[in-house]
């Protein structure tokens, strides 16, 4: 069983009409999708890849609609206490965005903003059986995450400090700043890159966690893409190991990424 403990392991989007965003992650991504047979008092769709689950798709509460959340995504980090987490990271710099409660059936959370503001969640499961994260690169999952950090200096510090993560090659990108390579793993023995921080560019509006979903060819995922009513942002773009990436928006506006590879042909 993995150790989820200071990973990211759950993907959640809040949009504005997730019927529409289950047919169009369907498509592009390949996931298939069933509800969650708990009480959240919304209706919660499990997406799955193909190697299990990864996250869910549910509406924008009315009372986060109401202080003007968009669509978005936003990811889950492990915690095998979220009080005790919750509190240590705010010592660190963090920020409690909102206290720890429990989902009835599922575990116990928190909404947290790291100290350049960008938002991720604390989680404990309710079952003492955790959740495996996939090997390699599975189709349908999370193959890279990437923050647009509000604070680049103090972001890196807290998640290489507070959630003991591990940095990388840190790569020059001129006016844009640097990209430090992360990994959740932690550890000489783990040297698997998981993950990248940056400044976050002027045109962000707000700094963000975004999440790179594999593909397989990513020309074809971008038709997908533009077909479903979304809009590529970047890409395709190579990026190191020979992958290519894009960065797009769903129809409903939720930003989100792409990792896939392309016909040598």
């Amino acid at each position: 069983m993995t150790d989820l403990t200071g990973k990211f392991f759950w993907y959640e989007l809040m949009t504005s009409d997730p019927q529409a965003a289950l047919a169009f992650y369907g498509d592009v991504v390949g996931w298939t999708h069933a509800p969650f047979g708990g009480d959240l008092g919304e209706p919660y769709h499990v997406v799955s890849g193909s190697a299990g689950p990864l996250g869910g798709v549910m509406a924008i509460p009315a009372d986060a609609k109401d202080c003007g959340m968009t669509p978005w995504w936003g990811g889950y980090v492990g915690s095998a206490d979220v009080d005790a987490d919750a509190a240590r990271l705010s010592a660190a710099g963090a920020k409690v965005m909102r206290a720890p409660e429990d989902i009835p059936g599922v575990g116990r959370f928190a909404v947290m903003a790291d100290p350049g503001g960008a938002i991720f969640m604390l989680l404990k499961g309710a079952s003492p059986d955790g959740m495996d994260v996939p090997a390699g690169m599975p189709p349908g999952h999370v193959g890279w995450h990437e923050l647009y950090a509000g604070d680049f200096d103090k972001d890196l510090a807290f998640y290489t400090g507070a959630l003991g993560w591990t940095r990388g090659e840190a790569m020059d990108m001129g006016e844009m700043g640097s990209y430090q390579l992360v990994s959740q793993t932690g550890g000489a023995a783990f040297p698997d890159m998981t993950g990248g921080i940056m400044p976050a560019p002027k045109e962000m509006p707000v700094p963000v966690w975004l999440f790179y979903f594999i593909v397989g060819d990513i020309d074809a995922a971008v038709e997908r893409v533009t077909a479903g009513g979304g809009t590529v942002l970047q890409g395709p773009m190579e990026v190191p190991g020979g992958t290519w990436i894009i960065q797009a928006t769903d129809p409903q506006g939720a930003m989100f990424a792409l990792v896939g590879t392309r016909d040598a042909g």
